[in-house]
């Protein structure tokens, strides 16, 4: 593979370390005493109560609703854990797949908003080019370590 500058490796930890940045701002510019609060997890009932799919709706009920607080954390968390690890590469294949997984979930939740859409989209694939083209192997702790 001919690339300019860098290798392919590099540049797959480059676009690695970039995803873990948009999570890390995702975590970062939530305005955490709402969001702990139930701001968040309200405007996604808001939004789940009116989707047009009854599996979110359903799904919704039974899984988000009545844990709300607990939710707002492992969201919040999620999107810091998943940030820290692809910048570090530190369990990059795990956290590449529950990158995906949390992305399919916003993406089935704001089906019908186009700047969701983009976004969710965007970083999936990302993750989908990582996970394929190994993108731990250089600058991670994954690599220093030897695993995976």
């Amino acid at each position: 593979m001919d690339t300019i500058w860098l290798s392919g490796a590099e540049w797959l930890a480059v676009l690695r370390i970039g995803l873990g940045l948009w999570w890390l701002e995702s975590w970062r510019h939530k305005d955490k005493k709402s969001w702990f609060e139930g701001g968040g997890i309200a405007w996604a009932a808001d939004v789940a109560a009116k989707h047009r799919w009854n599996a979110v709706r359903s799904g919704f009920d039974v899984v988000v609703a009545p844990r709300p607080r607990t939710m707002a954390y492992v969201v919040a968390y999620a999107e810091l854990a998943l940030g820290l690890g692809l910048i570090a590469g530190f369990l990059t294949p795990v956290a590449l797949v529950a990158g995906l997984l949390l992305n399919g979930v916003y993406f089935a939740l704001m089906i019908h908003d186009w700047a969701e859409q983009g976004q969710n989209s965007m970083m999936a694939l990302i993750s989908a080019v990582a996970l394929f083209g190994m993108s731990w192997q250089t600058w991670s702790l994954d690599n220093a370590l030897g695993l995976f």
